[in-house]
């Protein structure tokens, strides 16, 4: 199994059952040095904005999102779902559960 921290779209019982195929069960965790900004991705519509976390190195900065367990297959239709504007990192959380993340690509 593995461990993935949402904080933003992924949280979402629509998008979850759209990727999964089911609602995930998690536990409020917290990632400290990141903030959230915001990126623009183009989409079939327009522009949409879309979070993305970014390290500050700065123990006062913290985002709160959601930590979840998944399967090895579950972490690749999430990264399908990310798509090229976001890559996949390795992160400590403040309960000390290593998990992977969602960063910008670049």
């Amino acid at each position: 199994m593995a461990k993935l921290f949402a904080y933003g779209t992924l949280k979402e019982s629509d998008i979850q059952e759209n990727i999964f195929g089911r609602s995930l069960r998690g536990t409020p965790d917290q990632l400290i040095g990141f903030v959230i900004n915001y990126i623009n991705i183009e989409e079939e519509f327009g522009i949409a904005k879309y979070p993305i976390i970014t390290a500050t190195e700065n123990p006062d900065d913290v985002v709160s999102g959601i930590l979840y367990e998944i399967t090895e297959e579950d972490v690749q239709l999430a990264d399908t779902y990310e798509g090229i504007h976001y890559k996949r990192i390795e992160v400590t959380l403040e309960s000390k559960e290593v998990a992977w993340a969602y960063i910008v690509t670049n």
